[in-house]
């Protein structure tokens, strides 16, 4: 029989029908047993009455049955007004139990706050049965889904790139290398490469969603050495303005549609609203931003670290932008080339990408990509990489369309759209320096 979820059950009131779900509570008094099923998308009440003989054999299973077992039950469907959970309850007739879970439980599924998270993270297939945890991953799910149907819309094709490459696709650093036959290989930091081979091979519109590593010895709330990479790249672009207006456009999309479905259960949950943008991102190049940082919050560093975003200059240039320009969203622009990947186009010398601020967390690095095979080349000798890469180089040598793109954590975005607040909980399994298990 074709399982029927709970959130449909309005549509099968005074039928025959069998469910089927995990037992999150059971009440047994003195001539009733409650039970509340779960199951992915809803929960329902089931009623035995003890005094009825036909329900001896039942209400024995339930004196035995333990919590979060799960259980198959065949019965009707019963409008009640006086059940406070949706009105309705199940009238059983058959219990069959599927599975049966230990008595007592490692972690308290209910009360995330009841043990430190990297406990429960010791138990994540229980700790992702409590409700807020689990709801991270339906809304993630739609969020990538919009994504996904933004760039349908507009004509991009999906691909599937390695993820065991030979050569590092940023840089020599912050790679796992890995044993591969007879040599070496490296887990795969980004598609950069082969996104970029598929400009050259013509396919004008490309993204892919997949994993990322980073070999990042860094704890902190928002980094982590596995996370789902949503990448795109395109060509015929004419400056890297057109990335961001792009990304801008992708990313007011999918907000739109998850407040649409989702807005009144994340403030319900997570007290946070999904706002969508009504203007335009601001834009503003590095070192104007630390200007208005020093003027409006007298935020002051040494001349020497304003060459990148320091993580107090991302929080501050949200609260610039909130005041300023109404915008949850804030474009930096105008990095020194030292601090960009050597595949970014240059024009006078500064690289033509840009960050993307969200929530006062950086999201985002896109730019225009450097699509002549000479200036490449050269910019590749510069970071001393042209003979690591030499296979990257060629992509170039017969004829490449101007192109640009950018990358995002999906991950990341899910944390700060939802305002949870460490990366630990917004990936379905945490992979940190000090975590490969479960």
């Amino acid at each position: 029989m074709k399982k029927i979820f709970f959130k449909d059950l309005e549509n099968y009131f005074d039928k025959e029908i069998e469910i089927s779900g995990f037992v999150e509570n059971i009440r047994n008094i003195k001539w009733v047993q409650f039970l509340v099923l779960r199951d992915s998308t809803d929960k329902v009440q089931v009623t035995i009455e003890k005094s009825e003989e036909a329900n001896k054999e039942m209400a024995d299973l339930v004196n035995n049955l333990t919590v979060e077992s799960t259980i198959k039950v065949t019965g009707t469907l019963k409008k009640n007004d006086n059940v406070r959970l949706r009105g309705m309850e199940f009238i059983p007739t058959k219990i069959e139990v599927t599975s049966t879970s230990d008595a007592e439980l490692p972690i308290n599924i209910h009360d995330k706050e009841a043990q430190l998270i990297d406990q429960r993270l010791d138990y994540r297939w229980l700790d992702l049965r409590n409700e807020y945890n689990f709801n991270i991953f339906k809304i993630q799910s739609d969020l990538v889904k919009y994504m996904r149907e933004y760039l349908y819309n507009n004509d991009f094709t999906e691909i599937h790139t390695p993820k065991l490459i030979g050569a590092a696709s940023e840089s020599g650093s912050e790679v796992f290398e890995v044993k591969y036959f007879d040599r070496k290989a490296y887990l795969a930091q980004s598609p950069q490469f082969y996104k970029q081979m598929a400009m050259a091979s013509g396919y004008d519109r490309v993204f892919e969603v997949a994993p990322v590593f980073r070999a990042e010895n860094s704890n902190t709330n928002r980094h982590t050495t596995e996370f789902t990479g949503f990448d795109l790249e395109f060509a015929y672009i004419d400056s890297y303005r057109d990335v961001m207006d792009l990304e801008e456009e992708l990313l007011t999309y999918a907000l739109t549609k998850l407040n649409e479905k989702y807005g009144e259960k994340v403030k319900e949950i997570y007290g946070k609203e999904i706002v969508v943008p009504k203007v335009k991102f601001p834009r503003i190049k590095l070192s104007d931003l630390y200007l208005e940082l020093e003027k409006r919050y007298d935020y002051k560093i040494d001349d020497s670290e304003k060459n990148d975003l320091t993580t107090e200059a991302e929080r501050l240039s949200y609260k610039y932008a909130m005041e300023e320009f109404g915008s949850e969203f804030i474009f930096v622009t105008d990095f020194p080339k030292d601090k960009r990947a050597f595949y970014h186009m240059r024009k006078n010398d500064v690289p033509e990408g840009y960050d993307l601020i969200y929530r006062g967390v950086e999201i985002t690095t896109g730019a225009q990509r450097e699509h002549r095979y000479d200036v490449l080349k050269k910019q590749a000798e510069e970071k001393g990489l042209d003979k690591d890469i030499e296979f990257y180089l060629e992509f170039f040598k017969y004829g490449c369309p101007p192109h640009g793109g950018f990358g995002l954590g999906i991950d990341r975005l899910t944390m700060l759209v939802l305002g949870i607040p460490s990366i630990k909980e917004s990936m379905m399994i945490f992979r940190g320096p000090n975590r490969l298990t479960p």
